[in-house]
């Protein structure tokens, strides 16, 4: 099984701190690679062509980001950047590609 995965959050996607699941926003789920790969290809292309920075780690987890998007934190005072991130999940784990 095959998840794309949409996520926003005040960190990058590779941390997949306890708890992210939460901050999911869309979660596609797709039975073969290349119905996942053709849908990653759409979905990293509009977030390219929306985001001026992009950063890839653990070969499957992509974050976008623009310095106007930022939230306070009470807990740390100070101002988070927002993220948007992308995982391709291949049965639970991160897809290596």
């Amino acid at each position: 099984m095959n998840e794309i995965i949409y996520m926003k959050a005040g960190y990058e996607p590779w941390w997949m701190f306890s708890g992210w699941e939460e901050y999911i926003i869309e979660k596609e789920v797709f039975t073969s690679d290349k119905e996942a790969s053709d849908y990653l290809e759409s979905l990293l292309s509009e977030f390219r062509n929306t985001y001026p920075n992009e950063e890839k780690q653990k070969g499957a987890c992509w974050a976008f980001w623009t310095e106007d998007e930022q939230e306070f934190c009470e807990a740390c005072d100070d101002d988070l950047q927002t993220f948007h991130g992308v995982i391709w999940l291949k049965n639970g784990k991160p897809n290596q590609i």
